[in-house]
């Protein structure tokens, strides 16, 4: 899963990144507060790389922008390589929410699909307010454990080997509903 000084200048190329796309965007602290609905002092702080991004709130910026978390994750990365080592491959997580993300198959100019494994400790869950690409194809595919899918308002409970398929228009919330953690892969397709 990497050693923490590959994790910390992933923090530091995510705090430049996210200061580079509010640039690119033209807009001020302000305006990306409004936006994403995060605060001023917040987006400061992430931008400095004095706080690390809980998943909710790299969710609501990869939506201000629309990207996938992945794709925003591998941006940071000096150049996707077509053979991806499992040591190689980011690693995000969030302790506050339980959730860890593996970029197994990362974002590459010109392909459309990536492939994420993430696991959420028991109880835990991560809601998205909107699809971070309207229109998004994902696939989740249970490997170990349970877990509480909602999309359009419908719970989807799946067990391991189940899998869930769907067009993202909308909010989302991933949840595990124990008593073990979940781990599942998830194939998202942009539209």
């Amino acid at each position: 899963m990497g050693d923490q000084g590959s994790v910390d200048s992933v923090g530091t190329r995510l705090a430049v990144r996210l200061a580079t796309l509010r640039a690119e965007q033209g807009w001020s602290l302000d305006e990306l507060s409004r936006r994403a609905g995060v605060s001023r002092s917040t987006l400061s702080r992430l931008e400095r790389g004095e706080l690390s991004p809980t998943t909710a709130v790299l969710g609501h910026l990869c939506a201000v922008y629309g990207r996938t978390m992945s794709r925003l994750l591998i941006e940071v990365e000096a150049e996707p390589p077509q053979l991806v080592p499992a040591v190689r491959q980011p690693v995000w997580r969030d302790e506050r929410s339980g959730c860890v993300r593996r970029s197994v198959s990362p974002p590459h100019p010109g392909l459309r699909a990536e492939i994420v494994e993430g696991t959420l400790d028991a109880g835990a869950g991560i809601s998205y307010e909107n699809a971070p690409v309207p229109g998004l194809e994902q696939h989740i595919w249970v490997l170990e454990g349970t877990a509480e899918i909602t999309v359009d308002r419908t719970v989807h409970t799946l067990r391991e080997g189940d899998c869930l398929r769907f067009r993202l228009r909308g909010p989302s919330h991933f949840r595990c509903p124990g008593p073990q953690r979940v781990r599942y892969a998830l194939m998202i397709v942009l539209p």
